[in-house]
């Protein structure tokens, strides 16, 4: 795995040709795997993003630790035939974001550890995120704050690459970084950054930096996140608007390296992904949009099954995530609000997608794959692929596509992928730089 890809696509990004990048952020490996057909469809390299709840040293809400995470998709992209050189694995939101609860000693204490844990496994993109309050501190911190702690991040991950002799990561940065996931509340309109909010931003780091001794390591800050004015909540999607972000644009005229990062750029429309790209949001971040799709598919077979097996032996997939969220709300209690049906609605089709939490539910899994399995059994009717998919019955009746019902979930999300690898590409489309856990 290397991360030459990343700065050779800001070389020519800055060199002004409007060519981006797009990272993944889901550990399904459906997702990993329709990431990673995307990639080689587009004869490029694919970037998989594990986020810090997701993927951390005690195993996050997925289970697995950093190493896990990597051989998860290394051993994808070997079943897929597809070069281990040509994957790039990245770290999002490392720092202190999981124990905000804790003390911001414990806290930095334990991101010390995500952070050697994930550059030690080979992860080659680290967005330090320090951001975030910790139990004993102010509700807003200040950008000296956080890039002091950013700092000490640095040192910890630039050690550990020393220590073991491999390749240095390359980083992003950022003070003004969406909540993961997606908006909590109902969002009307969002303001993109202010540009001077974004200079202090890049100053405060970079005098940091300097400070614990590593300025040289200055180029290899890859990205500044701020907030381009696009998120989404449970039912509405904020569209970018270029118009608004004129001023913050020229912050990078003077920075010879540096891109930005957009977040929750999930749902936008096709065109105004393009207009982030040549804007200089060359990095495109998508999580719970993949895993959406991916459930819409399932959905879809699910109701395609209750037409081809009898009851007794159905795998009743979207009655069996029903009764698994319910018996453990804790994922989506918090953020689905009004009467029952309102609630039993967004578990099911909200555009935070926090149906994606339990995915990896042993009963939920289950399910799924008996839905699979029967499926592929019974084999499943081109009417009723029409019915219900009808982009993929148009690629199966094209010869482009198998009917095997893993492989239209996989097409599925590629459905949500494709604007992305679109967007990325430069104008003449004759090179694609396509990179790709959730939030």
């Amino acid at each position: 795995m290397t991360a030459q890809w990343i700065p050779e696509m800001i070389r020519r990004h800055k060199a002004g040709e409007p060519v981006g990048v797009y990272s993944v952020c889901s550990a399904h490996p459906t997702v990993v795997a329709a990431a990673i057909a995307q990639a080689a469809d587009d004869s490029s390299f694919v970037l998989i993003e594990a986020t810090s709840n997701q993927v951390d040293q005690f195993g996050g809400y997925t289970g697995l630790r950093p190493a896990d995470f990597r051989d998860l998709v290394l051993g994808i992209a070997d079943e897929h035939g597809f070069d281990r050189d040509r994957v790039v694995l990245g770290g999002d939101h490392l720092g202190p974001n999981r124990w905000q609860d804790q003390p911001a000693a414990a806290a930095m204490a334990n991101a010390d550890t995500l952070i050697a844990a994930y550059v030690e496994a080979g992860y080659r993109k680290i967005h330090l995120d320090c951001s975030m309050s910790c139990a004993d501190d102010p509700v807003v911190l200040s950008d000296e704050v956080v890039a002091r702690r950013s700092a000490r991040l640095l040192q910890v991950s630039e050690a550990a690459a020393h220590r073991l002799g491999i390749e240095p990561p390359v980083y992003v940065i950022g003070t003004e970084v969406p909540v993961p996931g997606g908006a909590h509340e109902t969002l009307t309109r969002l303001t993109p950054t202010p540009a001077e909010r974004a200079r202090r931003t890049i100053e405060a780091h970079r005098a940091a930096f300097d400070a614990v001794g590593l300025a040289h390591v200055w180029p290899r800050v890859i990205a500044l996140v701020v907030q381009p004015g696009v998120e989404f909540d449970h039912l509405n999607v904020i569209d970018y608007e270029r118009t608004a972000t004129t001023e913050l644009r020229r912050v990078l005229d003077t920075e010879a390296n540096l891109v930005f990062e957009a977040h929750s750029t999930d749902y936008q429309k096709p065109d105004r992904l393009r207009e982030l790209v040549e804007d200089h949001w060359a990095i495109l971040k998508v999580g719970p949009w993949l895993t959406f799709a991916m459930r819409e598919a399932l959905f879809a077979l699910s109701h395609i099954e209750t037409e081809l097996v009898e009851p007794p032996s159905c795998a009743n997939l979207i009655e069996v995530i029903e009764r698994r969220m319910l018996a453990e709300p804790r994922y989506w209690q918090s953020y689905y609000e009004g009467d029952p049906v309102t609630q039993r609605t967004a578990r099911r089709y909200s555009y935070s997608d926090r149906l994606r939490y339990y995915w990896a539910d042993p009963e939920v899994d289950a399910a799924r794959r008996a839905l699979l399995a029967n499926l592929r059994r019974t084999g499943i009717p081109a009417p009723l692929v029409s019915q219900y998919l009808p982009a993929q019955y148009d690629r199966i009746r094209a010869g482009e596509l198998s009917s095997d019902p893993q492989s239209i979930v996989i097409d599925r999300v590629r459905d949500a992928l494709r604007p992305y690898a679109s967007a990325c590409r430069a104008a003449d489309h004759t090179t694609a730089l396509t990179i790709g856990a959730a939030r």
